[in-house]
């Protein structure tokens, strides 16, 4: 009788340990282990599964060595081989260029110039927040890396051999990449210094390296343009170097390399500030960084795979803009110059479509690096003339249409971001949008761009509009209502080629006719003959962000705009022409969440005080169209924006018009999220009930205090405090759908 008691207490202390022991576990895990960098590296999202700290001048990754628009990171997870790990690369963009810097690690091969790449299986394949490896079964050499913000490193895990070597293939390029000089020389048994000049979308490229092993080499071989020389130096358009070794049985010989866009001066004095750091402790570093990074937001929820869905999105984010400036404050500027900047300077701006939410997302959480972003922005201008387009390393691409560094730049001046002048501002705005090239001058002489003057007449001109939109709020807000009134009279240019007859923007002719024929379901990819850009007239048409109540009464009115838009959604997903653009994808009917200009129409709904439509549209998208798994990403990642709208839309809300500081709500996600604020503040959303099912909001409070309305102003949230949402199974008749609570009331 006497051993019940004990063996009942024993079994509940045995209890209470394991819940214990469950509640710490589930306490401590780290947000950053549910980044699956996979995410996106098949299909066309274009990510790459490497490794990078948030905004490092690193993004050390694998290649594939494949031509092809499906290998623009350099990898693609079709792909069976790895010809060698590179030390730059982009995220998600249409755009083959970088991976500069290939290295790889070869057992049982003549040191030379010839082509080496190795299987491997995704098996023995592992990537997360900060750490990459596989193995390359064709030498069973175990390849790991990691980063700090601008050294990679790497640990190469050998098998025994007489004849181990690491390669660098400097003259190694990835579709419009082309090599034009590139440098090897030792300095001693375990340091080398080095760069790589090179040509393609960027036409000026350089990347400087120094290179510390920390196993003396036997020798280097060094081949240039593809003969071997007897040096320990070479200079060449394609220069391969060749470290020898000799190792033993699972022997690991680490490697760090330094970049600098200035000099190898720069790439020397990163090397030897981070001299004694080990693998493993940066690769601590690296987690740590994306942990601290990513922990900014944190969500409740039972679905696993809905957090690492949410926490690669936020990964994804954070890779771009990457800093730019070495060590000592240096890199090469606008006009190839050596510049210096004492704050950190970012380059590689997708600006087309990071402008319409990853940066408003920026605003919010990582407010203290956009001044130093929106500053890169203005030296930029200050070197080139012009505020940048598409900036690669420095370089205008001048790709895509618009000029949307504005509505980034005003976004920030708009929102009190401290360390912006608005009138400095005002003036780089007006520059871009007072320029005589990219259609800038017929657009100011037509009132839109004519299609027989130049190619995408449409976009352009939609985009042109809402430009000069956010140029006439800075305008306001400097103290000049003379640009305020120009501007805001260029905001309405979209009218002109606006057809209310049939309910399509369309391209006018100068004389000032409809250009015919005109079908709203063709696409047409050269950008010369094109009307619209990576798109059609039914995915171009809903672009008027900074009017959407006149977008409406084009259509006639709210019940006629409502069932075009419905229309969007539900129509056949034929896309016409012979030569259509690849980027249209993610078809639900005619509406394309694979590229951007589709990304705000879903939550317009609101503007019609229909909330539970744009519930009904959002929840489908972000339930179907994102996934876990490597195909997860239905079109190019483009810098983190298709990700950003993700992040954005499980919250709860978008922001439409991306410079108005006003997010148009739509079906939250998570039972919970909370963000963290500077000044130690938290802005928190609850969603009562959500699910599947549940996904039609009731009834909502701020604070505490009834919440109508179908937006939310960026100037609350940063405030702090709570957003509560009732949420229920069909939808509200009272909730936002008056017309107080309609967004773009302050437009």
């Amino acid at each position: 009788m006497k051993n019940k008691p004990r063996r009942r207490l024993l079994f509940t202390a045995t209890a209470v340990v394991s819940l214990l022991t469950s509640y710490s576990q589930v306490k401590v895990a780290k947000v950053s282990s549910y980044v699956n960098p996979f995410i996106g590296t098949a299909a066309h999202g274009h990510t790459y599964p490497g490794v990078t700290v948030p905004f490092g001048m690193v993004q050390l990754s694998p290649d594939n060595g494949t031509e092809g628009w499906d290998w623009c990171s350099g990898y693609h997870y079709s792909d069976s081989v790895i010809a060698g790990f590179s030390h730059t690369h982009l995220s998600g963009t249409g755009i083959g260029d970088l991976a500069d810097i290939s290295v790889l690690p070869i057992v049982n091969k003549p040191a030379g110039f010839d082509k080496i790449t190795s299987r491997f299986s995704h098996d023995r394949e592992k990537a997360g927040a900060g750490y990459y490896s596989v193995v390359l079964d064709d030498f069973n050499i175990k390849a790991e890396l990691t980063a700090s913000e601008r050294t990679g490193y790497h640990r190469y895990t050998f098998p025994r051999a007489e004849n181990a070597m690491i390669r660098f293939n400097l003259g190694f390029a990835i579709n419009w990449d082309k090599p034009v000089e590139t440098h090897f020389k030792q300095i001693d048994s375990f340091t080398f210094v080095g760069y790589r000049y090179s040509t393609g979308w960027a036409k000026d490229q350089r990347v400087f390296f120094a290179v510390r092993v920390s196993k003396p080499v036997k020798q280097v071989r060094l081949f240039t343009n593809g003969r071997a020389i007897a040096a320990s130096e070479a200079k060449s358009a394609a220069t391969v170097a060749c470290l020898l070794f000799n190792t033993t049985e699972n022997e690991q010989v680490q490697m760090q390399v330094s970049l600098s866009y200035a000099n190898e001066e720069g790439a020397l004095a990163t090397l030897a500030a981070e001299k004694g750091h080990t693998f493993d402790k940066v690769k601590e570093q690296a987690v740590a960084a994306w942990e601290s990074t990513l922990s900014k937001v944190s969500v409740t929820t039972s679905d696993n795979k809905l957090k690492e869905v949410f926490y690669t999105a936020l990964y994804h984010s954070f890779e771009a803009p990457v800093l730019f400036n070495d060590i000592n404050g240096n890199y090469k500027n606008a006009k190839g110059n050596l510049a210096h900047a004492d704050y950190p300077v970012y380059s590689v701006s997708s600006l087309w479509d990071v402008f319409r939410a990853e940066s408003p997302l920026f605003t919010l959480l990582q407010p203290e690096r956009v001044p130093h972003i929106i500053r890169s922005y203005m030296d930029f201008y200050k070197q080139y003339g012009l505020l940048p387009v598409w900036d690669l390393h420095f370089n205008e691409t001048n790709c895509m249409t618009g000029y949307h560094c504005i509505p980034i730049v005003a976004d920030a001046v708009l929102k009190g971001i401290a360390g912006i002048d608005a009138k400095q501002a005002l003036e780089a705005m007006k520059k871009s949008a007072m320029q005589d090239i990219r259609g800038t001058n017929w657009y100011r002489q037509y009132g839109y761009l004519p299609q027989d003057k130049m190619g995408s007449s449409v976009t352009i001109t939609l985009e042109y509009a809402f430009d000069d939109w956010c140029i006439a709020q800075v305008a306001k807000k400097a103290g000049n209502p003379d640009d305020y009134a120009m501007f805001m009279k260029r905001s309405a240019s979209w009218k002109n080629l606006f057809d209310s007859t049939i309910g399509f923007a369309r391209a006018k002719k100068a004389d000032g006719s409809w250009v015919t024929p005109f079908d709203p379901y063709y696409s047409e990819h050269d950008a010369d003959k094109a009307m619209f850009t990576e798109g059609n007239s039914w995915q171009h048409s809903w672009f008027v962000p900074q009017d959407v109540s006149g977008l409406i009464q084009a259509y006639g009115g709210i019940t006629p705009f409502v069932t075009k838009l419905d229309s969007l959604f539900t129509i056949s997903s034929e896309i016409k022409g012979q030569n259509t653009s690849p980027d249209i994808s993610g078809l639900i009917g005619q509406y394309a969440h694979g590229n951007e200009p589709s990304h705000h129409i879903a939550y317009l709904y609101n503007y019609a005080g229909m909330p539970a439509k744009t519930a009904d549209r959002v929840r489908y998208i972000t339930r179907n169209l994102y996934t876990n798994q490597p195909d997860g990403l239905c079109g190019n990642e483009d810098c983190g924006q298709m990700s950003a709208w993700f992040i954005w839309s499980a919250i709860g809300f978008y922001p439409v018009n991306a410079a108005s500081g006003e997010y148009v709500i739509g079906a939250p996600l998570f039972d919970k999220v909370s963000i963290q604020l500077p000044q130690q503040k938290r802005f928190t959303v609850i969603a009562k009930g959500v699910s599947d099912k549940n996904r039609y909001i009731q009834k909502a409070t701020l604070n505490g205090k009834p919440y109508t309305a179908s937006f939310i102003r960026h100037a609350d949230i940063v405030k702090g405090g709570e957003l509560v949402f009732v949420m229920g199974s069909t939808p509200s008749a009272t909730w936002g759908v008056l017309p107080k609570d309609i967004p773009g009331g302050a437009n």
